[in-house]
């Protein structure tokens, strides 16, 4: 069996191509990048690295020769018609390449009234798909915990959480239960191939209160809940490049859209996900010694 997975240099890829290594052999991995001078790591240990672009119909057709099962991690950008292009061009190319069997990932934002930037293009997935003659399941994954670890720092500054989502809850994922779960998904026909849909979170959601407590507790620090509107928050962002996505996120999950649960990542590995409190225990030293060195160099 060849397992090809796209965007395997991102934060997530990186993670999938570990977790699918430990089920298969790294001879039957191959990665499919935009820029394969960052899949460098990859090449020395013995991985098949192919060039692969999202507007290229072509090079991901050469990408996805011979491959059994894809695993298609999208591109990162905020343009609901340049996602959707990505995903036709990649339709296109499994035609052609004969690929039959797809691991696809997406979002928990996708219901039709959801305000996310990008919540069009994750409603548009499962639909696009049901037209196809693919076999293939939907991995939606909730909120990521992870960046929860990097702006610890910042919320200790703060002293408080300023998430604008009132008295709503959230659900949440670490990128590695989630590529634990799409490893064992891609690999598992039963889990793969009869056009399943999951939503990846932890085993219960968390208000800003409940969230706010975790983080005091683990810190050490005072960290209260401080409800900013939209605006402000997007402006707060803005400078980091992607303060109007993320106010558009958190209006969403204002809405109640944001919440799911379910045990769907248990069905998959056969164990429970990683909850907040450790995750958030385990990586706290570690994201603040990041931090401190981007807002040194900041200041550069």
């Amino acid at each position: 069996m060849k397992y090809t997975i796209t965007g395997a240099t991102g934060h997530l890829g990186r993670k999938v191509v570990e977790q699918l290594s430990r089920l298969v052999d790294i001879q039957d991995i191959r990665l499919a990048v935009h820029t394969p001078s960052k899949a460098q790591a990859f090449l020395d240990q013995g991985y098949e690295v192919v060039k692969s672009d999202y507007y290229d119909v072509q090079s991901m057709t050469k990408a996805f020769a011979d491959t059994d099962v894809l695993i298609y991690i999208p591109s990162i950008t905020y343009d609901v018609a340049n996602r959707v292009l990505e995903f036709e061009n990649s339709l296109k190319a499994m035609q052609k390449a004969g690929v039959k069997n797809l691991v696809d990932v997406s979002f928990i934002a996708d219901q039709p009234n959801n305000p996310f930037q990008m919540a069009g293009y994750y409603a548009y997935l499962p639909a696009r798909l049901a037209g196809t003659k693919l076999n293939y399941a939907v991995i939606k994954n909730s909120l990521y915990a992870d960046p929860l670890v990097l702006y610890l720092p910042e919320l200790i500054e703060r002293q408080n959480i300023i998430y604008p989502v009132g008295d709503q809850a959230m659900s949440f994922i670490t990128r590695d239960d989630s590529a634990e779960a799409i490893a064992n998904v891609a690999v598992k026909p039963y889990l793969r191939d009869h056009r399943q849909v999951y939503l990846l979170t932890q085993k219960q959601n968390y208000n800003m209160i409940e969230l706010s407590r975790i983080m005091t507790e683990t810190t050490g620090q005072e960290i209260g809940y401080a409800l900013v509107s939209l605006s402000e928050f997007a402006d707060i962002y803005r400078a980091e490049g992607d303060g109007d996505e993320l106010a558009s996120m958190y209006h969403a999950a204002a809405m109640e859209l944001m919440d799911a649960v379910t045990d769907d990542f248990q069905h998959i590995t056969g164990h429970e996900p990683m909850p907040m409190d450790q995750f958030l225990r385990q990586n706290y030293q570690r994201g603040g010694l990041i931090y401190s060195v981007i807002r040194m160099l900041q200041t550069v």
